[in-house]
């Protein structure tokens, strides 16, 4: 069973542990080291429940990811569009999770009023990529090698979709 509440501060350091978690693989952030809950604060104070919310994921009722929906731009005009962005502890990958967690996540969005979501995936990040576009998510663009982890070149693929 997966279940969502609203994060609170008292979350924050579950969710950056999550997101540290990911940093090594070189596949789903750009940081290379780890962020601290510290840092995190103003990323955190810039949501709301309303519609920019940050969601801790439980699945069995175990903490287990979290999502968010950010602003885009902070202009006035792209009001109505947000950034997803996922993180799952690594113990819970490949149990559908994700794709239950956009749908809802989407469904919200809609009654928020957004109309359109996006992602950040960095072109390698192949679960990320087949998620997504398991999620009827298309390439809205292509930033070919923009990023550089360990030496290496990467590109970075905004995927979006819009919530007519």
């Amino acid at each position: 069973m997966i279940t969502y509440t609203d994060a609170t501060l008292d979350d924050l350091p579950f969710i950056v542990d999550v997101y540290n978690s990911t940093i090594a693989s070189r596949q789903i952030t750009a940081d290379l080291l780890p962020v601290s809950v510290e840092s995190r604060l103003v990323w955190f104070n810039q949501h709301n429940p309303k519609n920019r919310p940050i969601w801790l994921i439980k699945y069995s009722n175990q903490p287990c990811g979290w999502v968010s929906l950010s602003s885009f731009y902070g202009r006035a005009a792209f009001e109505k569009t947000v950034e997803i962005s996922l993180y799952l502890h690594e113990d819970f990958r490949g149990k559908k999770i994700g794709q239950t967690t956009i749908v809802r996540i989407e469904l919200f969005a809609k009654q928020a009023g957004i109309e359109s979501i996006f992602s950040y995936v960095f072109g390698h990040n192949l679960p990320s990529m087949n998620l997504f576009k398991k999620m009827n998510y298309q390439q809205w663009a292509l930033l070919p090698k923009i990023a550089e982890l360990d030496g290496v070149k990467r590109d970075l693929v905004i995927l979006g979709k819009h919530l007519d």
